[in-house]
């Protein structure tokens, strides 16, 4: 029974035999996978005005006006304007003849003299030359939206408008990279400020076939900040400052790459 026994494992386990994979074999699979690190750098100009009321906010503001209104107190200045105007009736009809030097200067006189001032006071439009020349190389235009930088950069043999994007050099963190790179592609003007030390969003790609030398391809991580001022300038000459529509239609044709940068937007 024993030897019967020890037959049938020997037997069994020939047929069930375990691959093992060798360890130069794992080394060499993860040599053919090496990647290049890229930082990328989303930089957006946030609103600089609030957006106009549509037509039901404006009414629901309007509303609430005037519930204010109807629950408040009278101020100091609406007590003393009823003041005046009663002093002023019963100076007509001769029944006071000494006026209070104090109220020589009427609540009324205070009233035409804030209207007049108000008269010259004119706000600015909230459309800019910049918006009505379609100048997409200001940041001084769309000011009720959010602008995105773009920049265009070389990937192989096209030319392409990017996110300020390049590659990570030796001993260097990615936030110092993100740094860098920003200040390679759009010069020492413009000034910005990083959300923090850890990426918000990723993308990756692999190179042709005919392109690849070590790395079969590339991770780029995404930085954000935001435009504080400056203008971009050195060897980078076409650029963008878009909003979103304009960012995802100038992008339509890079599916992945929008999408990534999209999420990032939400």
């Amino acid at each position: 029974m024993l030897k019967r026994a020890v037959r049938s494992l020997l037997s069994h386990s020939s047929t069930h035999r375990v691959k093992c994979t060798p360890m130069s074999a794992v080394a060499s699979e993860q040599v053919k996978e090496k990647w290049d690190l890229y930082a990328g750098v989303l930089v957006e100009r946030l609103p600089v005005i609030s957006k106009s009321l549509t037509k039901i906010e404006q009414e629901y503001s309007e509303h609430l006006k005037q519930i204010e209104f109807e629950r408040s107190h009278k101020s100091d200045f609406e007590m003393r304007d009823e003041k005046d105007k009663l002093i002023a009736q019963l100076t007509q009809k001769g029944n006071i003849d000494d006026v209070d030097s104090a109220l020589q200067q009427t609540a009324q006189d205070l009233k035409d003299a804030w209207r007049d001032e108000q008269q010259q006071f004119q706000l600015n439009s909230r459309t800019t030359d910049a918006d009505r020349k379609n100048d997409v190389k200001s940041a001084n235009r769309k000011l009720e939206e959010t602008l995105i930088l773009l920049v265009e950069q070389k990937l192989g043999n096209e030319k392409l408008m990017l996110l300020p994007q390049g590659k990570r050099l030796d001993g260097e963190t990615m936030r110092q990279t993100a740094e860098r790179v920003l200040k390679e592609n759009c010069g020492d003007e413009i000034e910005v400020s990083f959300y923090g030390n850890a990426p918000c969003g990723f993308y990756k790609w692999k190179y042709p076939e005919h392109q690849r030398g070590e790395s079969v391809g590339a991770k780029l991580f995404f930085y954000r900040s935001a435009f504080k001022k400056g203008n971009v300038n050195g060897k980078q000459s076409n650029f963008e400052w878009l909003n979103k529509g304009e960012f995802q239609g100038k992008l339509k044709t890079q599916n992945q790459y929008a999408k990534s940068v999209s999420e990032l937007l939400l």
